[in-house]
């Protein structure tokens, strides 16, 4: 049989997701069967690990049962952030798999698949999607193993050996905790480092960060925590610990993108690729040989990497913050291997010592990049087919997309179908809308010469599509 007879389940940008109620045993066999067959080859090891969801055991217990059942040997790394699991079947040269739904809604999970080499492309996706498995009608899942603490210790050393215990020692660092998978190993981190850490909102609740829009309650939270503790930042990740939150020492978020920047900066990348969602500043600081623009999502970021080859160090990163290596790092004499997954960890170390060696406030490191500002939001609950009748009607009426993207920024200047509709406006301002790969999301980012302009952008064409929704459907 094949995929699309016994699950509706899709892939994404990053892996397969969709509903808990949907990602029963044998769905999640069958997902993994067609892995092990028509990606995996050869290989007789595989890794296994998964995030804090709850339900995010049994799932790796189904897909441990369809390792089992085609012979090979299971790694199991326990409850891990998705980059050490990546990093460490990467130094393994096998394959791996973590079950994680990242920062998607709590009702949902899902798989995420490695090669041997990195993350799978999408003509992986379009082989397990058309290749012939067998999955029994009962699954009958077994313990999980027992964890490997080395790959745990392997991810720590990986940063403390670059950048050297005690490298942070004295900073002061508020670490919003919440339910990330990350936690204990960041903290861990934190600590060599010689950083004193006060942990923040630890919960066994799971929450949803979403680093590329933040919710209400984490602005105004992180505000109070550095009003109260004086720190000299605040930190954060998603619920897999691939994508960061960074905040100053007065709780204001950083932008994914800027950290992105700042990040490739400190690291010296000659070359860096980046979705066409991210900030312009990228280009306009002029500090990067070239800059190459992908659709959204890391396997198309990879690609760009990939393709960049050996043209000096090359980097990539996400709007949501999350960093891949292309390349070698040497920095003082020490090696950071490549890493070509999103990592939460070295965006964060980055740009403290960044701060550090600069002798300056992490909100001050912002002020030798341009002045642009990128805002995001996201309409939930909103079904793909739906964004996609939206867009198409903007894309064929220009008067249109005007009127609902962004009525007061003056005649389009230039359009960008590349992932979605981006719209550069003659006064500089761009508004990108674009159906989420992950979940029933349209989300919306606006960039402009302030910060209160690129969310009143972001806020206002939200509010326009919202009430253009409610005419379609009544259509």
């Amino acid at each position: 049989m094949r995929l699309d007879s016994i699950s509706s389940l899709k892939f994404g940008t990053s892996g397969v997701r969709g509903l808990v109620r949907d990602m029963s045993d044998r769905v999640c066999y069958a997902f993994t069967a067609a892995f092990l067959q028509g990606v995996a080859g050869d290989a007789e090891t595989i890794v296994l690990g998964y995030d804090l969801r709850p339900d995010s055991p049994g799932i790796a217990a189904a897909c441990a049962a369809a390792i089992k059942d085609s012979g090979r040997q299971v790694v199991f790394t326990g409850p891990l952030p998705t980059p050490a699991i990546a990093c460490f079947a990467g130094n393994m040269h096998v394959p791996a798999l973590v079950v994680t739904g990242s920062h998607i809604p709590f009702d949902r999970n899902g798989i995420k698949f490695y090669r041997a080499d990195g993350e799978i492309s999408k003509a992986d996706e379009e082989a397990m999607l058309g290749i012939d498995i067998d999955v029994p009608e009962t699954i009958q899942p077994e313990a999980l193993p027992e964890a490997d603490a080395g790959v745990y210790r392997r991810y720590v050393g990986r940063y403390l050996d670059f950048f050297g215990k005690g490298a942070l020692t004295g900073m002061k660092v508020g670490f919003y905790e919440h339910s990330s998978v990350a936690r204990e190993v960041l903290r861990d981190i934190f600590e060599h480092l010689g950083m004193h850490v006060i942990s923040l909102g630890r919960t066994d609740t799971f929450v949803p960060i979403d680093t590329e829009a933040v919710r209400d309650e984490d602005v105004k939270q992180a505000k109070e925590w550095a009003e109260e503790h004086a720190f000299d930042a605040i930190v954060s990740t998603d619920g897999d610990g691939d994508r960061p939150l960074i905040g100053d020492e007065n709780g204001e978020w950083l932008r994914g993108d800027v950290a992105g920047i700042l990040c490739a900066q400190y690291l010296g990348a000659d070359v860096v690729v980046a979705p066409v969602s991210c900030n312009t500043a990228v280009e306009l600081c002029g500090e990067f040989d070239r800059v190459v623009r992908t659709r959204i999502g890391s396997p198309y970021v990879i690609a760009g990497m990939e393709e960049a080859g050996s043209d000096g160090v090359v980097a990539g990163y996400e709007a949501n913050g999350g960093f891949l290596l292309g390349s070698d790092i040497v920095r003082n004499g020490k090696r950071l291997g490549t890493l070509p997954t999103r990592d939460a960890v070295l965006p964060i170390l980055s740009l403290l010592c960044m701060a550090r060696d600069r002798g300056c406030k992490v909100s001050e490191l912002t002020g030798s990049l341009p002045e642009r500002y990128t805002a995001s939001g996201r309409l939930q609950d909103f079904p793909a087919e739906l964004s996609t009748s939206i867009l198409s009607g903007l894309s064929r009426s220009k008067q249109q997309a005007e009127t609902v993207m962004a009525p007061d920024a003056g005649a389009h200047f230039h359009v960008d179908t590349t992932d979605g509709l981006r719209v550069t406006f003659a006064g500089g301002d761009i508004v990108h809308l674009r159906p989420s790969g992950n979940a029933p999301e349209l989300r919306c980012y606006a960039e402009a010469d302030s910060p209160e302009r690129a969310q009143h952008l972001c806020r206002k064409c939200l509010e326009r599509v919202s009430t253009l929704a409610q005419q379609v459907k009544n259509v």
